[in-house]
């Protein structure tokens, strides 16, 4: 029961958001936005509790969420910035090795490895291209293999997607 609740208050939430300034309540919404958002919210929080808010509560720790919003503003926007550079400098001088890499990043949860796969695969250059689920390695496609990474199998994180795994841990661990 709990999770429908969270699920469903965080879709309304999320409902609200993206449709503030559409009305005239409050100078922000109608009353007709503000119900449909509400039937909309309650059957999504009842088809998708199951899915959204596992056993765990973890998530509604209100400090994760300032981790998760300190790490899209700090680490990934920075290496996001610097991938485009680097991307767009090897399209231009035509200096491109690609190759894919085996990580290990030493993530326990579902929700920590796919936080990691979907940063590594947002940031140019890279591409998560398949999950070991048993050892949680990742295999990423790379769109420069850089020769002092390869010494080392897997690959050591750090010259991929750098602090991501720290930053994850705080949110999802």
């Amino acid at each position: 029961m709990i999770s429908f609740i969270i699920t469903t208050i965080i879709c309304f939430i999320t409902y609200l958001l993206l449709t503030t300034g559409s009305g005239s309540f409050l100078g922000l919404w109608s009353i007709e936005e503000i119900l449909i958002g509400l039937i909309l919210s309650l059957i999504t929080g009842f088809i998708t509790h199951g899915l959204f808010v596992k056993n765990n509560m973890r998530m509604a720790n209100p400090m994760r969420w300032i981790y998760f919003i300190g790490y899209l503003i700090g680490p990934f926007f920075v290496s996001l910035a610097k991938a485009n550079i680097d991307v767009a400098y090897r399209v231009i001088t035509g200096k491109i090795k690609p190759g894919i890499v085996k990580i290990k990043p030493d993530l326990k949860t579902d929700l920590g490895i796919t936080m990691l796969a979907n940063s590594i695969t947002l940031t140019p250059g890279t591409l998560s291209v398949d999950i070991d689920e048993t050892t949680n390695e990742l295999y990423i496609h790379w769109i420069n293999v850089d020769e002092d990474a390869l010494k080392k199998k897997p690959v050591d994180c750090k010259y991929i997607c750098g602090n991501f795994p720290k930053w994850i841990r705080r949110i999802a661990e």
